[in-house]
Formats: structure tokens, sequence, C-alpha cells
């Protein structure tokens, strides 16, 4: 299942640079996971600083 970003998002941007597969875009209040790309491997949420991201 893939991981989603929480409203805790800063909008910093970290985990979209962490990303393999780049499944990770800025939205219009916070960043967003795009479920169809996500290959659920955690590297977002380890480099998240305010822990916004879950799993899905």
């Amino acid at each position: 299942m893939a991981y989603i970003i929480t409203d805790a998002c800063v909008s910093c941007g970290a985990c979209a640079s962490e990303c393999p597969v780049e499944a990770i875009s800025e939205g219009s209040d916070k960043y967003e996971i795009n479920p169809d790309v996500c290959i659920d491997c955690g590297s977002c949420v380890d480099t998240c600083p305010s822990e916004a991201i879950e799993q899905g």
C-alpha cells in the first residue's frame, strides 16, 4: 500500500528529492504521493522532518 502525506506536512520538499521513482510532487497546500507510482520503499518516511508521511 502506498504512503500518504498528512496535514502535518510543512512543504519543505525533502521527501520529493529523496523519492527514487519521483512519485512525490508539490500539491496546492502540501506535497502529495502518487499511489500509482509509489513503490513503498519508505525513503520519504526517513527523510521527513515533520513525520508527516505514513503508510496509507
